[in-house]
């Protein structure tokens, strides 16, 4: 496996340099940031990313004011408590995607997130506590508790409500690869804790976050 200021020196090679390479990479939300960050924006990431999966990402996108309208502002402690004739009612609704099986799966991480703020005052404290060296970790704990939140959905939510962590796309995963890492892409937990183990070196070596490696990883494909 390369050292990092390796794979970083690719990277800036194919981007047209470290000051090119550097305007690409993004910065998490803080941990304090992090613990302020409103459970219903939580749902709301949750869902969209749920309805994305297997739809034009456009669509979801030009649809989701509706979404939110619909699903009265994504508030937990509304959602949760959804009837039969809340689900008919959404399911009637043109202004949404209308698929059974993801409004299901919103309605489950409603009382998903209601049961992880009740132990931790916030959804946001509890994954701002998660420390960094485990994400996957956390990424497992979504998959077992959350529904539909498995595999890049629960990473790609994590990343766009601005927890560091790393996504593993084609690109990332083509990395791992490249770096022996992996053999394809990451689903066992062996693999994801052989993922984890390689990203907690490039870590301590580079004193870069998760998201920034993981960023650096697939632009040096």
């Amino acid at each position: 496996m390369r050292e990092f200021q390796e794979i970083y020196d690719i990277a800036a090679e194919r981007k047209g340099g470290p000051d090119a390479l550097e305007a690409l990479l993004s910065t998490p939300l803080t941990q304090e940031e992090l613990r302020h960050t409103f459970d219903d924006r939580w749902l709301s990431r949750m869902a969209k990313g749920i309805f994305q999966a297997g739809f034009s990402w456009k669509v979801i996108e030009s649809k989701w004011p509706g979404f939110e309208v619909a699903f009265d502002g994504f508030d937990p402690d509304r959602v949760a408590f959804y009837k039969d004739e809340d689900i008919d009612r959404l399911l009637a609704n043109d202004a949404i995607v209308r698929n059974g099986a993801k409004i299901s799966a919103v309605v489950e991480n409603a009382s998903f997130i209601r049961e992880v703020s009740a132990a931790h005052e916030r959804f946001g404290n509890w994954v701002a506590d998660w420390p960094v060296t485990d994400h996957a970790g956390l990424l497992a704990e979504l998959a077992k508790r959350g529904s539909r939140l498995g595999a890049g959905t629960g990473q790609r939510m994590l990343r766009m409500m601005g927890r560091d962590g790393y996504v593993l796309s084609d690109d990332v995963t083509a990395r791992l690869v490249a770096e022996g890492v992996v053999t394809k892409k990451p689903s066992s937990k062996r693999d994801m804790t052989a993922v984890q183990e390689a990203f907690n070196t490039w870590m301590a070596q580079s004193g870069r976050g998760l998201t920034q490696i993981s960023q650096v990883l697939a632009f040096s494909v």
